[in-house]
């Protein structure tokens, strides 16, 4: 499973001594986008400057632990097939010292001449 280290930020935390649930997705969208390239190829930037947009249509998050400061989290991505064969599952976790702090799936999509599809490597590491 792919992976990602970080620390907690200094500015994310708020008035409770605890990570603002605001930046939970921050730390999964760094992950996604490090998959998306490190493991699958694809670089996000590159490609949108080809006329495709990569794009999360919704998400589900849960939490379980707050984050604090000076907290080391990991976190993972892996990728889980959609029943939209268009769309793909993003299923992510974020973990201290092995426990799980948070969980969520974000479907995505990419667009390419306004339509939606998914590109070949995304479709090569779904088959595996």
């Amino acid at each position: 499973m792919f992976s990602k280290n970080y620390e907690v930020e200094a500015s994310h935390i708020d008035f409770q001594g605890v990570v603002d649930g605001l930046y939970y997705p921050f730390y999964m969208e760094w992950t996604r986008h490090a998959f998306m390239k490190e493991a699958l190829g694809i670089d996000i930037e590159a490609e949108f400057a080809q006329g495709k947009i990569y794009m999360v249509l919704e998400y589900s998050l849960r939490f379980r632990k707050s984050l604090k400061k000076d907290d080391r989290l990991e976190v993972t991505c892996q990728l889980e097939k959609n029943e939209k064969r268009n769309r793909v599952n993003f299923v992510q976790e974020i973990k201290v010292d092995g426990v799980t702090y948070a969980e969520a799936t974000f479907v995505a999509t990419c667009l390419f001449n306004g339509r939606p599809s998914m590109p070949e490597a995304v479709m090569n590491a779904l088959a595996l």
